[in-house]
């Protein structure tokens, strides 16, 4: 055991700088290699706001078809929780670095297949099955992929300076969204027909050469010391994720709760709200473009949340993000109801700053929850099951609330008591900010 310990990697958390040539390295893999997950995974969320209804669910009323849409979209974030603890287990037991090659690869071959995909005018039924089938690969794929990312870097950083390098996963999201709007916008700028025909396919065949650059960084990472200490423990562990039900089951749910809070954010303003604002006249290619410069909003708050709960802690953030949140409501949903390009940019601008503002922390918070031994599968399995929540379902809810009420007041009222509730998880949660990951129990 001596032997073990002695030629085991030694963690640079007693080290004071991320900006080494490994950490760089490793901080740029997390963010790349997320960037283009979330940009396949994202790009289907735009294509089933203005494509997927027409093209895959035609033969459907207008408001049904897009109900219809969103449930293929519910489909992928359903399957990440199902990714989160598959990805979870092996990297718990095989390692970090294994399984973020592998689910990129599998992200991939599930994007550019959508791409390929007949539309249900050429084969009927099939072809909304197809698409269900490949967008659960997608959620998957995505479910393992947050989770190792963002673990290879907080495991591999300073202790003082691990929300920041965990966010660098995080950052992957809105970089990656901005990048599939702007492409998504693109294409939107050809006549109706062509758009429908030929032009939405362009973005996801384009994943297949930004899996191939992002494979070259990810390859070239070191796997974490952390597991490789405990790899070298040669103890005998249980399966993880029976471990994370039976032994942390608060730790879970808080977490989840915390996730959920900036995943609604996401849900309304980045899916709904573009259907809602479309529908109502705003002009498509405008609220697309707005969309984008969101994502460059999200990404900004996110650094700087991201520094602030290495200083501040983490549970401080993210209840003041929670507050802006839920002041926040009534003006996103009032502005959305405009129907102008002008009212959802400033709504989306508003939602995703705040929604940055509560990702920046959230990594580093889920992680600190759980042990080594079991951290990718806690950690994949909180984030994952509360993106299903917020995100995966809310645009569906939303939906659903209009068209049963036609309020948007109703909407508003659940939303901001989702937000409430998550609050309360956040301030039940312990402050995992000067903790020592080697001996969190």
């Amino acid at each position: 055991m001596a032997q073990h310990t002695a030629t085991a990697p030694t963690s640079p958390a007693a080290g004071t700088s991320l900006n080494t040539p490994q950490m760089r390295r490793i901080l740029a893999s997390s963010f790349v290699g997320s960037a283009v997950e979330y940009y396949d995974f994202l790009l289907y969320a735009m294509a089933a706001a203005v494509v997927f209804n027409k093209v895959f669910f035609a033969n459907l009323d207008a408001g049904w078809a897009t109900f219809a849409s969103f449930g293929t979209l519910a489909a992928g974030y359903a399957a990440r929780p199902i990714g989160g603890a598959i990805f979870g287990h092996f990297g718990d037991r095989l390692g970090r670095k294994k399984m973020l090659i592998l689910s990129m690869l599998m992200m991939g071959l599930a994007t550019t297949a959508i791409g390929l995909l007949p539309t249900a005018a050429a084969i009927g039924v099939l072809a909304p099955a197809l698409l269900v089938t490949l967008r659960v690969i997608q959620g998957i794929a995505v479910g393992g992929e947050w989770g190792g990312a963002m673990l290879i870097a907080l495991e591999q950083a300073p202790s003082g300076k691990r929300g920041f390098a965990a966010s660098f996963a995080n950052m992957g999201a809105p970089a990656g969204a901005a990048l599939s709007t702007l492409v998504m916008s693109a294409m939107t700028l050809l006549p109706k027909a062509e758009f429908l025909g030929w032009g939405w396919r362009v973005p996801f065949l384009l994943s297949a050469v930004l899996v191939g650059l992002a494979l070259v960084i990810r390859l070239k990472v070191a796997e974490s010391p952390l597991f490789q200490k405990l790899e070298h423990a040669a103890e005998s562990r249980r399966l993880p994720i029976v471990e994370v039900f039976s032994r942390y089951p608060r730790e879970l749910l808080l977490t989840v709760l915390a996730g959920v809070a900036q995943f609604t954010m996401a849900g309304m303003v980045t899916v709904w709200a573009v259907s809602e604002a479309v529908e109502k006249g705003a002009d498509q290619t405008g609220v697309l473009n707005a969309k984008a410069v969101a994502a460059a909003a999200m990404l900004a708050t996110t650094i700087v949340s991201a520094r602030m709960c290495d200083r501040f802690g983490r549970k401080r953030i993210l209840v003041a993000g929670i507050v802006a949140a839920i002041a926040a409501v009534f003006p996103i949903l009032w502005l959305i109801g405009m129907g102008t390009v002008a009212g959802y940019a400033v709504a989306v601008i508003l939602g995703q700053a705040i929604q940055g503002f509560l990702f920046g922390p959230l990594g580093a918070f889920i992680a600190e929850m759980f042990p080594t031994r079991v951290r990718y599968t806690g950690s994949s399995i909180a984030y994952q099951v509360s993106s299903t929540i917020g995100a995966g379902f809310t645009p569906m809810i939303a939906a659903g609330i209009i068209a049963a009420t036609s309020s948007t007041t109703v909407l508003g009222i659940a939303w901001a008591a989702a937000l409430v509730v998550c609050g309360v998880g956040i301030l039940l949660a312990r402050e995992g900010r000067t903790r020592d990951l080697a001996s969190i129990e």
